[in-house]
């Protein structure tokens, strides 16, 4: 079960993709996060939305929202996407142990060994403000994570 709005959003540490720790708490009291699960690096609709993430990036630093993306591909190949499209936010591994945090957050496939495509806003306090999971293949709608982000306390 994914976790739910109003909860208090699971704590993790991962490595991003220069295999550098990134640890959600550490953004408490300073920026609101936008955590994006999705499948898998160089798949189709994963590339649309992360560039989609890529070219509106302004407006979500502008409004005090950090982007984290995850997924459970290896640092090597989130290195290799992110400079071939460009990224400026962190691309997380949750490679070992095998998707340990999308667990956490309910969005793992246990069937195909990935991550689903699992948004969560996360407000400064650590508190779940929109939470949402879509299946592989289906895209989300990002117009509603950024009603969620508009509505963000300040």
């Amino acid at each position: 079960m994914a976790v739910e709005v109003g909860s208090a959003a699971p704590d993790f540490t991962l490595n991003d993709y220069n295999k550098q720790p990134v640890t959600l708490s550490s953004f408490q009291g300073d920026k609101a996060v936008l955590l994006v699960f999705y499948p898998f690096a160089f798949s189709g609709i994963c590339q649309g939305e992360l560039c989609q993430l890529r070219d509106e990036f302004a407006e979500y630093d502008g409004q005090g929202v950090q982007v984290l993306g995850v997924s459970v591909d290896t640092p090597f190949s989130l290195k290799a996407w992110a400079e071939q499209q460009g990224y400026q936010f962190p691309l997380l591994s949750d490679f070992w142990p095998h998707g340990e945090v999308a667990k956490l957050y309910g969005v793992f496939n246990e069937g195909a060994g990935l991550a689903n495509r699992g948004t969560f806003l996360i407000d400064k306090g650590g508190v779940v403000r929109y939470a949402e999971v879509n299946q592989p293949g289906e895209p989300r709608d990002q117009l509603a994570w950024k009603r969620a982000v508009a509505e963000l306390p300040e």
